[in-house]
């Protein structure tokens, strides 16, 4: 599985961005899907995950009910829509993929990263 991540950039606190992640190979669709992000001398941290039917979502507490994670099973690709962006959230934001049922908060539990955009929030 191939994964290519997109969207990143530079916004105002309290903007929003969309990131996007294609997934291509003929299994992509059968993983789950999670966002990680990782900033400037900090662990990569989990933000964001969607199961492989798209049934349940999960969301780390510093992002809950400002992201939401979406999947086009059609198109093979993965959104975070990232609202009230806040200057702690500049990081580089990764997709992974995962075999696991219930998409892991656990880096070690993905098998697949793409390559991170960048998200900065200016105060």
């Amino acid at each position: 599985v191939q994964l290519q991540a997109s969207g990143g950039g530079l916004v105002q606190a309290g903007g929003s961005l969309r990131l996007s992640c294609a997934a291509s190979g003929r299994t992509a669709s059968n993983y789950g899907m999670g966002w990680f992000r990782q900033a400037p001398g900090k662990e990569r941290e989990f933000v964001a995950g969607v199961t492989k039917s798209s049934g349940s979502t999960k969301y780390a507490d510093s992002v809950k009910g400002r992201f939401t994670i979406s999947r086009d099973r059609a198109k093979n690709t993965i959104y975070l829509q990232m609202n009230s962006l806040k200057p702690e959230d500049t990081a580089v934001y990764f997709c992974a993929a995962s075999r696991a049922i219930d998409p892991p908060r656990n880096k070690q539990l993905y098998d697949f990263w793409g390559q991170g955009t960048l998200v900065t929030v200016s105060s």
